[in-house]
């Protein structure tokens, strides 16, 4: 997809999102290697954007698995609609249980889910499974053994073999440990809070409207705030979030008042708010 790290910054770039050149790096590693992209960091600060862009650039259709607790082989991977197989079977009364079987443990009656969907077809796909971390530990069993072949075996069908490989990005919050030979079959890059030239341009793209001076204030507090000992710092999402809320209040200037009645926009937690709200220091920022 892309023929250099320039490359990647610029096709990112033009999707309205601003790589640095660790991120832009480890997604040309991860597309010329062939090889599963992890990302981690706090929540909010673009992993899953990362595979939304990378989607868009190359145009390939994103196939997204959201984990959660309890997600199972039968969401990840495929399922049979019983539902249709059962009028599939009160139809045919006078056939045998074999030719019945044949029919109804077809692809018509085939859902596939994230990871089939995946590796069937040859259009692009970029294959999202986000907050892989939220997944049980025999749910990472089934992601190796995708990822390591990209095949699939349904019994009654047969294997399905990627014959285009999808590129894959695992996103993690990191709230539990995933196991090593997950990550030895993968690159890894960790997104982290940007800096405070990036973290501007960023504002400047997504808020353009914005003052330059103010989008240099919010830039410096929400950077203040992330030095606090907070139970929740403020991510990327929320510095955009809290420049539009000033955007549409109006706002010219940064001033207590202001900024005491839009925390909640930045902080997501009361004890947040009120720590900040005592130690934050305008004039200081």
């Amino acid at each position: 997809m892309f023929s250099s790290v320039d490359d990647v910054s610029m096709r990112l770039a033009e999707t309205g999102y601003l790589a640095s050149p660790a991120v832009a790096t480890t997604v040309f590693l991860a597309d010329r290697l062939g090889k599963p992209l992890l990302v981690e960091g706090p929540a909010g600060v673009g992993k899953t954007e990362l595979a939304k862009a990378v989607a868009q650039v190359a145009g390939a259709r994103l196939v997204r698995l959201q984990c959660y607790e309890g997600v199972d082989e039968s969401r990840a991977l495929y399922e049979w609609n019983h539902a249709k197989q059962l009028l599939r079977i009160s139809a045919g009364r006078d056939e045998t249980w074999d030719e019945t079987r044949t029919d109804i443990f077809s692809e018509e009656f085939l859902l596939a889910r994230p990871l089939l969907t995946a590796i069937r077809g040859d259009d692009p796909k970029v294959l999202l499974i986000d907050e892989t971390d939220k997944a049980d530990v025999e749910v990472e069993g089934l992601l190796l053994e995708v990822l390591s072949d990209f095949q699939i075996t349904v019994p009654e069908l047969g294997t399905v073999t990627a014959t285009s490989r999808p590129f894959v990005v695992l996103t993690s919050n990191a709230t539990r440990e995933l196991s090593e030979a997950l990550r030895r079959r993968c690159l890894f890059l960790h997104i982290g809070f940007p800096d405070e030239e990036l973290e501007r341009r960023i504002v400047r793209l997504k808020v353009p409207d914005l003052a330059e001076a103010l989008t240099e204030s919010v830039v410096r507090v929400v950077g203040a705030l992330r030095e606090m000992d907070l139970r929740k710092a403020p991510s990327v999402a929320e510095t955009i979030d809290w420049a539009r809320t000033l955007l549409a209040l109006g706002a010219e200037t940064l001033d207590e008042t202001v900024v005491r009645d839009s925390l909640g926009v930045l902080l997501k937690h009361q004890g947040d708010v009120l720590k900040a709200a005592a130690k934050l220091d305008l004039d200081a920022v």
